[in-house]
């Protein structure tokens, strides 16, 4: 019998990355939290925190003007 791998949501690993960079669990305790491997939580973070400044290049932000 084979397993079907689930497909995760860009949100729900948004959500993930955001409370592993917050810092108030700890990996495994997330990992546990969101029944996926401590590893994949760290690069979700490591995506997130890398793409963090694209956010911010000028003409992508309209909320806010400098």
């Amino acid at each position: 019998m084979t397993k079907k791998r689930r497909t995760l949501s860009p949100a729900f690993k948004a959500k993930v990355a955001l409370a592993a960079v917050r810092g108030e669990k700890t990996l495994s305790e997330l990992a546990a939290q969101y029944e996926v491997h401590p590893n994949q939580i760290t690069t979700w973070k490591k995506h997130l925190l890398s793409g963090a400044e694209d956010l911010f290049e000028k003409g992508k932000c309209s909320t806010y003007s400098v």
